[in-house]
């Protein structure tokens, strides 16, 4: 009786939402929404949604929209907001597994337009493992300003120009003004971008949603396909553990390093294999880079923007080049129903004749991977780089110690930073900042006052996609539990050697041990609230930042 109880009540309840009777008898499918007005990213998710669940209904599937949140990187970096980034990824994956287990809904379409959203959402997919879609919102359209295509990080740079008197006060407005035209996320290969290329080829995503426009007619078409493409797993019994394997994994690494995409591919990929029970590790990173050529002249080290990649075909024709040269594995399940193989079928090799996106392979911008993973008595559990070649392999510097992201800022912007610093910004760490804040701020700041091959920047903090210079995050164990990078002080020597990859500061053994007897643990920042929990439940970076 109670049985029967319990389902007149869900009934009554759902008709209420808009079900009628022979809805009942239907697979009802989440449709995910990180729709918000508090960043572009996610203005106009709310439209992809409801496409996607008119995608869902055409397929004979029953749809129900429910959000979850985002925050905005953008608009908090340089802040004590920013510590709060790293901590939504969780909360996103925390809130659509808490939504999908409680209505015990029977698939998922995710759609995520900012950095934390993708990851967040694949980590509920693979811990709910039934069948679900990933649909990336879509990259923004570059800004224009005095003839020049500008995006967030020209803001960022163009901070450190004013700073240093290389641009006037009506420049840094009219950059402020037209950076950021309209909907979609950073145009880059940021982070953003990285990740949804990265879903894409996970496989979680329909092929080229991770290259089109947010505002477009391809767009509205992969939120409609993607809503039906769950009902055909339902229906053929396909879940993310089915697609979610190590070789998998190995694609995203492959096609990211191709394009150059951000550190926090490293971190996220972590996070997201961990969710799926999948052994990936930063070493991954390594030995799929020493096979991988960077292909693509993207920003931020590069010129060009993803709409541009968008105009000449999106991923698609990369990816065949990757499969003809046996750089993916083509033989694994998709959420389309076939192989990654079968999906790149009828895809042509190669791009219009005179495009300068992307290189051919016999002619790559790095002949390897750029994401450089560093150990050494600086990081005994690994760090991690990106190096495009421009920077050089090694840097040999004196240090320049901080102990925030506000007191490294201040000290460039204030002209203290030289040629040859190191500039060393901790207690910024998963435990220590807490929430892992994104530097870039002053590693944008480095670049406008004209010192981007000058001085390095480490961190136990990490980087926006955006971020580039000299610069190496994730330094594990971080400062706050007491790693060596809590031991700097100023004016130690450091190298920095990406050719060895290697990490070390210049001091004896004994003296190490000495600074360690010495150093005691910092109280934490915060005491109470999702920072505190954040910081007792999270792990180190060189493991994903996980929280569970």
């Amino acid at each position: 009786m109670l049985d029967g109880v319990d389902r007149a009540a869900s009934r009554a309840m759902l008709h209420a939402v808009g079900f009628d009777r022979k809805d009942f008898n239907k697979s009802q499918i989440g449709v995910a929404s990180t729709w918000s007005q508090v960043t572009p990213c996610n203005i106009h998710i709310d439209k992809l949604a409801l496409e996607a669940a008119k995608g869902v209904s055409a397929s004979g599937a029953k749809p129900l929209i429910f959000n979850t949140i985002t925050i905005s990187d953008g608009i908090s970096m340089g802040t004590e907001g920013m510590k709060y980034s790293l901590v939504s990824r969780e909360v996103i994956a925390d809130s659509i597994e808490t939504v999908m287990g409680c209505e015990n809904l029977d698939g998922l379409v995710a759609i995520g337009g900012c950095d934390k959203n993708m990851p967040g959402c694949m980590i509920a997919m693979a811990r709910l493992d039934r069948p679900a879609v990933f649909v990336y919102g879509g990259t923004i359209l570059p800004g224009c300003f005095e003839g020049k295509d500008v995006d967030v990080v020209s803001v960022f740079e163009a901070c450190g120009k004013h700073a240093a008197g290389q641009i006037t006060d009506a420049q840094l407005r009219g950059i402020e003004e037209t950076a950021i035209p309209g909907a979609g996320s950073c145009g880059g290969m940021y982070t953003a971008n990285t990740m949804a290329c990265a879903i894409e080829a996970l496989g979680m995503s329909l092929p080229n949603s991770s290259a089109q426009a947010a505002i477009s007619p391809e767009k509205l078409m992969d939120c409609f396909d993607a809503g039906a493409a769950v009902h055909n797993m339902i229906k053929r019994g396909i879940r993310p553990s089915h697609i979610l394997s190590k070789e998998a994994f190995e694609n995203a690494i492959t096609l990211i390093t191709a394009l150059g995409g951000s550190t926090n591919a490293v971190l996220h990929l972590l996070a997201m294999a961990h969710a799926a029970g999948v052994k990936l590790k930063i070493d991954d990173f390594t030995r799929i880079g020493a096979r991988t050529p960077v292909l693509a002249d993207l920003k931020p080290s590069g010129k060009h923007v993803m709409a541009d990649l968008v105009k000449i075909g999106g991923t698609l024709p990369l990816m065949k080049t990757l499969l003809q040269e046996g750089l993916l594995h083509g033989d694994l399940m998709t959420v389309t129903g076939r192989t990654m193989k079968e999906n790149l079928s009828k895809v042509k090799v190669g791009y219009p004749k005179g495009q300068t996106v992307i290189r051919p392979m016999n002619d790559p911008i790095k002949p390897d991977g750029h994401l450089v993973i560093l150990y050494g008595n600086l990081a005994p559990e690994g760090a991690v780089a990106k190096i495009s070649g421009k920077e050089g392999l090694t840097f040999t510097g004196t240090a320049r110690v901080f102990d925030s992201e506000e007191a490294g800022m201040t000290a460039i912007m204030a002209g203290k930073i030289k040629k040859g610093d190191v500039i060393v910004i901790r207690m910024e760490g998963p435990v220590g900042g807490p929430g892992m804040r994104e530097m870039l701020g002053p590693t944008s700041a480095v670049m406008g006052r004209g010192l981007g091959k000058d001085v390095a920047l480490i961190t136990d903090g990490r980087f926006s996609g955006g971020s580039h210079g000299f610069v190496v995050g994730h330094i594990s164990p971080e400062a706050y539990v007491g790693g060596p990078l809590a031991l700097v002080k100023n004016g130690d020597s450091l190298t920095i050697d990406a050719a060895k990859r290697k990490m070390d500061l210049h001091i004896s053994k004994a003296e190490m041990a000495k600074r360690k007897a010495a150093w005691k643990q910092p109280k934490p920042r915060y005491t109470k609230g999702v920072l505190a929990k954040y910081a007792k439940c999270v792990s180190s970076a060189s493991t994903g930042a996980v929280t569970d």
